[in-house]
């Protein structure tokens, strides 16, 4: 529905409250939509500035006189955050969840009823309950329910990688409150999970905004797992240990001992490393996950129950140890890296027990055969993504249904983004399918032998030679596929096994991870399947970070001369005393962006200081004054 009463204009808010001076991308369009009281479905990549396409209509709805925008919001952490920011910005806002006592939470609802709050967040399960629907009805009878914005709208949907039972039940808004427009936000859904928030949340009238998915500032590398942890602390070590400190970022691993591990591991490593996972107790979790927003050079070694709804803008880098569970999660775990749009790392170590056990664990799961068969589709995918040798960057936007470079009318596609492993370092591919044919054929010799079947060690001893205690057991020196892969490394094999397990023409089965072939082997054994692999390599050796950044033609996260790095460094430990004041993150007062926008623009005065990109109203007024003086007291500005 589009109402016909004016709201102030969007860009003048924009201007006024954010300081910045103009929308993005599509934000101008979805802003405009919703402020006049349209529905909307929104899709933008993390960083993107999903916020602003709700944040921006609710003030123009409140201060048009048409009430309380309520923001679900699944995490705490997400509503905390995003409160303290706005109300820095001078905007009332607010949340109910469970950190509040029942004094705090009256003084909240008591701002709600009234209609005097802006924003409210809340997590579904409290907005679905009978007290809090009875606040609403009292709202709309009085036309002071403004507007719903749906964050993380993925989480309705059973098909994504992250569902949540409680968002089913938001069906009741545009039943309960007709007429009150809805925008449903999320930064990752395929076709299927869209389709899915569409009919859930009964959006079939919105307007579709569909961002491109792409992240140019992520740079991609996958590597082939040799010795994870080596290869991790070389990727750090190399590329994000600075002469300020090491750079902030995540670690993801698959389970909570890992992560216990891992974090202990990079502590005895010089790192100020944190795990976080939901085996820890929920005091333990929020002092790691506020150390982390707050402090620079932290390491969150995570399972991923951390990070949807982490607002940290400077995160810069994100690094699997193992693999996600599908290319949606990656694209997600991957995204909170460089939210600020400077350069950020996103690492993967991937290797043949990964692929193993991300097949078990669907084959393995409850679920019905058809969603099994959805989730095996969107691991394929990753899989794909994973052992590609041309540009990772288009097959990742191909999944999403983009072309990459072809966002724009009459704009070609591209094959290269330049800014992936593959694109930067072009790996060397051998013809691996006579290869494919002699490991599929030692398997079926296995079968035919004994009616046995075995590992990929066992397979890869066969299969060059190695009369190892075990392959004497089984007589298996006797067969004929017994040495005719002798030319191979053992490393070249695991690649090819690999590859096989990936493209489902081999599968591992029971406790043991005994492979067998699939009906799909019977191509590949009649060489009518092709397969190109990349020549494995040690990890090459890497120049320190800057002079690699250079190297690959990728400019330094903030480039500054020397008096404007003096000037940035007073900023940054005047703006540590104001966050640790006011107990909140630095990057709620101002991001590393503005700061070095001052330090670079040196403004002498507070007109000039507005014309800052992040510099409201609000702040200029509340820090102008502020950091005026601290530009100014720097040697030599």
């Amino acid at each position: 529905m589009t109402e016909t009463a004016t709201s102030p204009a969007p860009i003048a808010i924009l201007h006024e409250v954010f300081g910045y001076p103009a929308f993005r991308g599509q934000q101008g369009q979805v802003v405009d939509h919703v402020a006049a009281g349209g529905d909307a479905l929104v899709l933008m990549p993390t960083g993107a500035g999903k916020s602003l396409c709700y944040q921006v209509p609710a003030i123009a709805r409140h201060r048009a006189g048409r009430g309380v925008t309520v923001v679900v919001s699944p995490l705490i952490a997400l509503m905390h955050d995003q409160v303290s920011a706005l109300e820095e910005l001078g905007v009332h806002a607010g949340f109910l969840n469970s950190t509040l006592d029942s004094g705090e939470a009256q003084a909240i609802e008591r701002e709600l009823r009234s209609g005097r709050i802006v924003l409210l967040y809340a997590a579904p399960e409290r907005i679905l309950t009978p007290r809090f629907l009875a606040m609403l009805d009292s709202l709309h009878e009085r036309g002071l329910l403004g507007l719903f914005a749906i964050d993380e709208a993925h989480c309705v949907s059973q098909w994504g990688h992250d569902f949540r039972e409680e968002y089913l039940g938001l069906s009741v808004l545009p039943e309960r409150y007709a007429g009150v427009p809805r925008i449903a936000l999320t930064a990752t859904a395929d076709a299927h999970t869209r389709a899915d928030i569409v009919q859930r949340l009964q959006l079939q009238g919105a307007r579709s905004f569909v961002a491109s998915f792409d992240r140019p500032n992520i740079r991609y590398r996958v590597v082939e797992k040799t010795e994870p942890r080596a290869q991790l602390l070389a990727f750090l070590r190399d590329e994000h240990d600075g002469p300020d400190g090491h750079d902030s970022g995540i670690v993801y691993c698959q389970t909570r001992k890992k992560v216990d591990d891992t974090a202990a591991w990079l502590a005895a490593q010089g790192f100020d490393a944190l795990p976080y996972h939901a085996g820890l107790d929920a005091e333990r979790r929020r002092r790691h996950q506020d150390r982390f927003l707050r402090d620079d050079g932290v390491v969150m070694v995570a399972t991923i129950a951390f990070g949807m709804g982490i607002d940290k803008p400077d995160v810069r880098f994100v690094a699997h140890l193992d693999l996600p569970k599908n290319i949606e999660g990656y694209y997600q775990e991957t995204g909170r890296a460089g939210r600020d749009g400077l350069p950020a790392d996103a690492w993967m170590a991937y290797g043949l027990a990964d692929v193993v056990n991300q097949r078990r664990m669907i084959d393995d799961g409850d679920a019905d055969d058809d969603f099994k068969q959805l989730q095996r589709a969107k691991l394929d995918a990753l899989l794909a993504l994973a052992e590609a040798h041309d540009c990772r960057r288009v097959r990742l936007l191909a999944y999403f249904g983009e072309t990459y470079g072809a966002t724009d009318a009459g704009a070609a596609p591209r094959l290269r983004c330049g800014n992936c492993d593959n694109c930067l370092e072009p790996p060397a591919t051998w013809d691996a399918t006579e290869a494919a044919r002699k490991a599929l054929s030692c398997v079926y010799r296995f079968q035919q032998h004994g009616g046995m079947s075995f590992g990929a060690v066992h397979l890869i001893d066969v299969l060059r030679g190695k009369a190892t205690d075990k392959v004497r057991q089984h007589h298996h020196e006797r067969l004929s596929t017994y040495g005719i892969g002798a030319d191979l490394s053992q490393a070249q094999w695991r690649t090819v096994l690999r590859q096989l397990i990936a493209l489902g023409h081999l599968r591992a089965e029971g406790e043991y991870h005994t492979l067998a072939l699939t009906p799909g082997a019977r191509e590949v054994l009649r060489g009518q399947v092709p397969l190109h692999l990349r020549v494995p390599a040690d990890a090459p050796k890497r120049a320190p970070r800057a002079r690699a950044a250079e190297r690959a033609g990728r400019p330094p996260p903030l480039p500054l001369d020397e008096p404007a790095q003096a000037r940035f460094a007073a900023l940054k430990a005047w703006r540590a005393e104001v966050a640790r004041a006011h107990n909140l993150p630095a990057f709620v007062i101002f991001h590393d962006a503005a700061l070095a926008q001052m330090a670079r623009e040196h403004p002498a005065d507070l007109d000039a200081l507005a014309g800052i990109g992040g510099v409201g109203a609000h702040k200029l007024q509340a820090y102008g004054g502020e950091i005026l003086r601290v530009l100014a007291g720097v040697s030599g500005g």
